[in-house]
């Protein structure tokens, strides 16, 4: 092995090994022409892997992959060198001939569909019945105890079985098997048993004389599936009708071939890829293997129907005799009504208004399996506003600067959700709607729409300058450092002048005054406040807000996350002892798994920002492997839960209390000879300080090649306001830094 002449190549740990290994170590002669004779072959491998990167669309951070594709690609490949003497180099290296099967299969960053594999449900699966009403005594009192959590709820319902049988349960068990057959988000899967049926609607369909079309020259050809349904059977044994765009998605194989067995894969929904899917058949059936071909159920969520209209909610409140969906109809109705401006009947609306069609979404939340109505727009019709979209959303570093400020003036905060936000604010958008059967009396009629609904481009921007003229209109300004951050001059109780602070966070409010609840009533003046959202916080964006009194008498704010994880074992470290996820060659995770893996690492990222600041490097380092997750990176992240555990009861605290820095430890310098009248920056429009001053120090360091896979180094840093941290951060350096003096802080 011929290396360069450094240290690190030559003495210790690596020229140990290379002796073990009966391995001839030489160095170069530094300055020769032959000093760097593999510099040609590595320009070589990092131009093919920026190929295939550019090529494929891969990001960035899978580089080395692509330089470990590219590497084997040249080391299978041969070339004009005679010691080769026309053999490949991977065969003169291992005396074995070299396997290129997996060059025929795939290339790199290929795309591959497939599908689950899952486990039909049991053929008495519980069903939640919607009806009758609870069992009572003679009395008339509930047998069981009702309970807003339903494990809890033990009250007695009459559950009737897809056989046709019914039996009495507990609310909690009914609850119990809900939730057994559902998701995270209450979605219900099914196993298909075969595709039984189709049917076609001409109205809405593409004919095969319209689908292909030339313009300028080009042509066109529509590649649509509307308008096609497929009955499919199920494995519980029953039936229903699938849109062809959901099935070609979920089971690309079985549609293709009952195309073909029907006799309709010449069809404009099919022709353009069934012939595709069965040419790669046997490529597709060898990944769904990993995987089970499951469907996602969207009639049901939670066991619960869910309606697609409104008349559908009603037809399932007459069947179930109750008023579940009415009441929520209703109570979406009472809200967003103000928002139309009905017209008188024949008064048609401005020739310069855009016609949006307005629909009912329907949910069922987990928590009570209480359903939820919300009227949003068709929003995606209209044109996309020329202006920015987006809503007020404060940044998490100016909320810790703030509790921070807070308790160094002693000042007190409120908080404050503000009720139906987009309501109350005007449309911004030219559009007009009729008015469907929701309405009761006024069904049918054409209603100008007066105020940003849910679903059109501009409500967050309407939003946010609504709530910025409130802002205005109350004195407040708000900060060139943060938009969303609104300040205002005041004089507390004693005489002193601070700032006091509204914090936007959509429709969530902060305040920071000496009188918070004036300045909530000035706010309820004018956008309605929820009444039980006003007062000292005791959440804020998922977090925790506590204040802590220390023994001198001084209070600071503490943030910490909300929930508290609870998983088997302790941790005395986030990872386990020598752990380098980087090294980790552990089976990779099945696609199902790494999505269980993908949702603890945003829920890791997540504590992070709340304050669990002790996470921060293990968290990135795992965040980094999200495309492709091994098993042991799972474990790893399951370790650091259990490290949380143990330390659950942790949070940031903000102390306002003033380090003492030693300047006498702070070299000066005179700098006037090389910066003659140099001054500090500072922003022309700052605002005038007021208040007590506070201290920012920053520690930053790094570590050298860290990864031992990639050679990057890590960076981290964390700023301090006062005893108070402000932001940190560690992350792997973009930049590879092979020289030895390179500085140890790299972007």
């Amino acid at each position: 092995m011929i290396v360069d002449g450094a240290k690190e190549m030559r003495l210790g740990e690596f020229a140990r090994k290379c002796k073990e290994a009966s391995c001839l170590l030489q160095s170069t002669e530094p300055y020769s022409p032959w000093s760097n004779s593999a510099e040609r072959e590595i320009r070589e491998l990092k131009k093919g892997a920026a190929r295939k990167l550019t090529r494929s669309g891969a990001p960035r951070r899978l580089w080395c992959f692509a330089l470990e594709y590219e590497a084997y690609v040249r080391s299978h490949t041969a070339h004009d060198i005679y010691r080769l003497d026309g053999r490949v180099p991977e065969t003169v290296v291992s005396g074995e001939t070299a396997d290129i099967s997996p060059f025929c299969e795939f290339g790199f960053w290929d795309w591959v569909k497939f599908r689950d594999q899952g486990v039909a449900f049991p053929g008495d699966a519980l069903v939640f019945w919607q009806g009758p009403p609870p069992e009572r005594d003679p009395d008339g009192s509930l047998v069981g105890t009702a309970h807003a959590n339903p494990a809890l709820d033990t009250r007695i319902y009459e559950v009737r079985f897809p056989d046709g049988r019914t039996e009495e349960l507990a609310a909690n068990v009914i609850a119990e098997a809900v939730y057994a057959q559902c998701d995270a988000d209450g979605n219900q899967y099914v196993l298909l048993d075969a595709i039984v049926d189709y049917r076609k609607d001409p109205s809405v369909a593409v004919a095969r004389n319209d689908q292909v079309s030339v313009v300028d020259g080009k042509k066109i050809v529509k590649r649509s599936t509307r308008g096609w349904e497929l009955c499919c059977e199920w494995k519980d044994g029953s039936t229903s009708w699938q849109k062809l765009s959901d099935l070609k998605e979920s089971h690309p194989l079985q549609v293709a071939e009952f195309a073909f067995a029907a006799q309709i894969a010449d069809e404009p929904a099919f022709n353009w890829w069934v012939s595709w899917v069965l040419k790669k058949r046997d490529r597709i059936v060898s990944l769904v293997k990993r995987r089970s071909a499951r469907y996602h159920k969207r009639t049901h969520k939670y066991g619960i129907e869910l309606p697609k209209t409104v008349e559908e909610a009603y037809a399932i409140d007459r069947a179930t005799g109750t008023t579940f969906w009415h009441d929520a109809i209703e109570k979406e109705m009472k809200n967003v009504r103000v928002a139309f401006g009905v017209r008188a009947d024949g008064v048609a609306p401005p020739a310069d208004h855009q016609f949006i069609r307005c629909h009912m979404i329907f949910d069922v939340k987990m928590e009570d399996f209480r359903r939820k109505a919300r009227l949003v727009a068709g929003g995606h019709v209209t044109k996309a506003p020329a202006t920015l979209t987006y809503a007020s959303v404060v940044s998490r570093e100016t909320v810790r600067i703030a509790l921070l400020i807070a308790a160094l003036n002693d000042i007190d905060i409120w908080a404050a959700d503000v009720l139906n936000a987009y309501i109350t604010a005007p449309c911004r958008e030219k559009i007009w709607t009729t008015l469907g059967k929701e309405f009761g009396d006024d069904c049918g009629r054409k209603a100008i729409v007066v105020r940003a609904l849910y679903g059109l481009k501009s409500s967050g921007a309407a939003f946010r300058a609504h709530l910025a003229g409130c802002m205005r209109e109350m004195g407040y300004v708000s900060c060139p450092a943060d938009p969303d951050l609104w300040l205002k001059e005041q004089t507390d109780r004693k005489g002193r002048k601070y700032y006091s602070y509204i914090l936007c966070y959509v429709d969530d409010l902060l305040v920071v005054h000496h009188n918070p609840k004036r300045i909530m009533d000035r706010i309820n003046s004018f956008l309605p406040l929820k009444p039980d959202s006003v007062g000292p916080p005791e959440m804020y964006l998922g977090a925790k807000l506590k204040r802590k009194t220390f023994e001198d008498g001084t209070t600071a704010w503490g943030l910490s996350p909300a929930k508290t994880v609870f998983l088997a074992g302790r941790g005395d470290n986030p990872f386990p002892c020598d752990y380098a996820p980087e090294e980790d060659v552990t089976p990779l995770l099945e696609p199902g798994v790494a999505t269980y893996y993908m949702q603890l690492i945003g829920v890791l990222r997540w504590m992070c920002e709340l304050g669990r600041i002790d996470i921060c490097t293990e968290v990135s380092m795992l965040s980094s492997f999200a495309a492709m997750p091994r098993e042991g990176h799972l474990e790893a992240a399951l370790h650091v839960f259990s490290y949380l555990k143990s330390r659950s009861n942790s949070r940031l605290i903000f102390d306002p209390k003033e380090p003492n820095v030693g300047e006498s430890d702070f070299v000066e310098c005179d700098w006037s000879d090389f910066y003659p009248g140099a001054e500090e920056a500072l922003p022309p429009n700052a605002p005038k300080p007021l208040g007590k001053g506070v201290t920012l120090r920053m520690f930053v360091d790094s570590d050298h090649a860290g990864d031992k896979v990639s050679r990057r180094s890590r960076t981290g840093f964390v700023i301090f306001l006062n005893y108070g941290m402000i932001d940190w951060l560690s992350r792997s350096n973009r930049q590879l830094r092979p020289q030895c003096s390179a500085p140890n802080f790299a972007p």
